[in-house]
């Protein structure tokens, strides 16, 4: 039986929409259609294609009887000239920004390859990012089911895509698109920002699509308000602007200022300054997702590769570019900490192979210029300059506990320190249950500790290949024995961030890795790290829990005030300063003289 249904938003639809598209993200409340209400669906039955084009413009996309899962038909797309050729459909002109939406669809490939579901979009100034959503290789169907997809309204052209390694024909079936239920989350559970506060900041990584999933976002307010760090957006792919380049190059006639953009981060940076969450800024200087003509002679993608000279200029430009347009932006949201130098080192302890991270992951362009790692300390001479003065500057990497790696990196630190150039050091901590030991991670937080620097754990996860009870089991004791280790050296410590919220969108989900299942529940690793904690007393008004009334809680009760915020019970009895059952405006005044005197 053919099945389809379009819903469009035209005329007066549209214009509210767009109306809505002005209400702060941090709402996260519009919806474009009931839970679970069908938007788009196809099986093809019918011989139309609809709502789909290609790519690359070159794709002939058709219905056919070749190949099929449910009925006879699917739609077929073939003239694919590259392997990002593909069917692709368009998420905006059917539904709404700040709304959670599912998708799912068979595919297949004509041959073996890998598949990929993905989504891509255009920022405020008209740069396009992509991002993988989900990836299966097979030459069999292959389906995705209840993909979570949703945008902000500083998103628009926002496409979900399939494509393969190769430029095979690709097949999809049975493609829905249905509004996501929103499930409550556990409003009984402690907060893990509040419990662990006497020890450390305990955070999270999230990524702009987040924001729009009410679920993801309670449990990020409930459970790691103490800081967030931003998963893509301001990484250089993100930040750094050829076309703005190129156009400076134009108009100057110099190529030794690259221009950069902050719109892919604004949506998260709006957020965080709405509710007053410290943020890891993430990351300036890396070798990965840092594009080639960075590099290049007039930013150009096929120029020659610079001088080292004119790349430390560059560089230099480039942090301050970052650090000036974030205060003068941004002045509300507080960058405690960041990563200025991110996976410099082998697991040897040598630096990168020179080369292009595109052409292969593991080669440097940083060591293509400079010919070894003599870029590091650039970085953080300019960072020291640029970087706000209570701001923290770290070395981040992985498989920061392997004996080379991690003696490069004790070494390297120790010489930054004595001119006063680093802070600390992060510790990614992406982990698995059978690898490292907690002996053997606590012995790399003793050997960065002993520089006398700040640690931090930056990027917590710990995957499991068994899914099942028991497994789930062995990975909350890991769990516990990773932040036991790092509450007995909190003296060192100054901040613990899991890598994301729930595992269905973790980039290392199909090993379960984090605290929330994919329902938004708490894992036996959540319960692992809070049973028999003690859960602190806060002073009255201390909203966010954080050991102090400021006005990071000011903003938070002139939210709920507005109701544009829910409160806990916990909430509910902070906010409550005049002692007389209930939260108003007398409250908030009371807030204020509280935090006005303390800064008298």
């Amino acid at each position: 039986m053919s099945k389809k249904r379009l819903h469009r938003i035209l005329g007066g639809a549209i214009a509210a929409a767009c109306a809505a598209s002005a209400i702060p993200v941090q709402l996260m409340t519009a919806h474009a259609a009931d839970e679970g209400e069908i938007i788009y669906a196809t099986d093809f039955e019918d011989g139309v294609v609809e709502g789909f084009t290609g790519r690359g413009g070159a794709e002939v996309l058709e219905v056919t009887d070749e190949q099929s899962v449910s009925g006879d038909k699917a739609l077929t797309v073939s003239g694919r000239e590259e392997s990002w050729n593909g069917p692709q459909f368009r998420l905006d002109e059917v539904c709404k920004p700040n709304t959670e939406y599912l998708i799912s669809a068979n595919v297949k490939s004509e041959w073996y390859s890998q598949v990929n579901f993905s989504m891509e979009y255009t920022d405020t100034e008209g740069e396009r990012h992509y991002s993988n959503l989900k990836s299966q290789g097979t030459d069999q169907w292959v389906s995705f089911e209840d993909v979570k997809i949703s945008f902000t309204p500083d998103m628009t052209n926002v496409y979900v895509y399939f494509e393969c390694g190769d430029t095979c024909k690709l097949y999809v079936d049975d493609f829905e698109l249905k509004a996501a239920p929103i499930i409550p989350i556990q409003d009984d559970l402690p907060s893990l920002s509040a419990l662990y506060s006497k020890y450390f900041k305990f955070g999270t990584a999230i990524m702009a699509s987040n924001l729009s999933s009410p679920s993801f976002m309670d449990l990020v307010d409930k459970h790691f308000s103490a800081s967030m760090t931003f998963g893509n957006e301001l990484k250089p792919d993100f930040v750094l602007n050829q076309a703005a380049s190129l156009a400076y190059v134009e108009e100057t006639g110099e190529d030794d200022n690259p221009q950069i953009s902050l719109a892919a981060a604004k949506s998260m940076l709006d957020y965080c300054a709405a509710n007053g969450i410290p943020v890891r800024g993430h990351t300036l200087v890396w070798h990965s997702q840092t594009p080639d003509w960075f590099f290049k002679e007039g930013f150009s993608n096929d120029g020659d590769w610079v001088s080292k000279e004119k790349m430390i200029t560059r560089m230099d430009n480039y942090i301050k570019n970052v650090m000036e347009t974030l205060a003068k932006d941004y002045p509300d949201v507080e960058f405690y900490a960041w990563d200025v130098v991110n996976e410099a080192w082998t697991d040897s302890g040598s630096p990168r192979t020179a080369g292009s991270s595109k052409s292969n992951p593991e080669e440097s362009a940083w060591v293509k210029v400079f010919g070894d790692n003599s870029f590091i300390r650039y970085a953080f001479e300019s960072a020291r300059k640029y970087a706000p003065k209570d701001c923290k500057l770290y070395y981040n990497d992985f498989n920061e506990y392997i004996d080379g790696k991690m003696n490069a990196i004790y070494d390297m630190a120790m010489e930054l320190k004595a001119d006063g150039l680093i802070d600390g050091i992060g510790m990614q901590a992406h982990l698995d249950v059978g690898f490292p030991t907690a002996a053997q991670f606590e012995r790399a937080i003793e050997k960065y500790a002993s520089t006398g620097l700040d640690v931090q754990v930056t990027e917590l996860d710990i995957t499991t290949p068994d899914t099942s009870e028991n497994g789930l089991k062995t990975q909350a004791q890991m769990y516990s024995d990773i932040l036991d280790a790092c509450v007995k050296h909190a003296d060192s410590i100054s901040a613990v961030i899991i890598w994301g919220v729930t595992d269905d969108q973790s980039w290392r989900a199909e090993k379960v890795p984090l605290l929330f299942d994919g329902e938004f529940q708490a894992k036996p690793a959540f319960y692992s790290i809070t049973d028999g904690m003690e859960v602190p007393v806060y002073a009255t008004g201390d909203l966010n829990t954080d050991g102090k009334v400021s006005v990071n809680d000011i903003v938070l009760l002139q939210k709920y005030l507005l109701t544009l915020k829910k409160f806990s019970a916990q909430q509910m009895k902070l906010a409550d300063m005049t002692r007389d059952g209930k939260v108003n405006a007398f409250d908030l005044t009371m807030m204020k003289k509280r935090v006005l005197a303390s800064q008298s």
